[in-house]
């Protein structure tokens, strides 16, 4: 099992949009999560200083194949609509990775 952490930053203007979608995930949404190998997934809300609003997402990969689950995931057409809800609320951040959208974090510590 791998654990990923990212961050994304969310248009003040749409968080309200943004909590209504996650209040209510399409189930065809959800299956394709747990098709694609990923378990004990959470996003969280923060304001900071600087006064951005950014989310945090937080999940564990249980599969072999990271890419091909993303891939698969990414052609799934219910997903792809899902994130033409979704991606009018966010805002990338400026220093993402090339072909991120969620901007990847290093797991610094870990407890079990």
């Amino acid at each position: 099992m791998q654990r990923y952490g990212m961050v994304l930053g969310v248009k003040e203007e749409k968080i309200e949009r943004y909590k209504e979608l996650h209040a209510a995930v399409w189930p065809d949404v959800l299956e394709m999560i747990a098709a694609c190998n990923m378990r004990n997934y959470s996003i969280y809300l923060r304001k900071l200083p600087d006064g951005k609003h950014y989310l945090f997402s937080y999940f564990e990969y249980v599969g072999d194949d990271f890419e091909g689950d993303l891939a698969k995931m990414a052609a799934d057409p219910t997903t792809q609509r899902w994130w033409a809800e979704c991606i009018p609320c966010q805002e990338g951040l400026p220093d993402r990775a090339e072909g991120e959208w969620w901007a990847g974090m290093e797991e610094v510590f870990h407890c079990d």
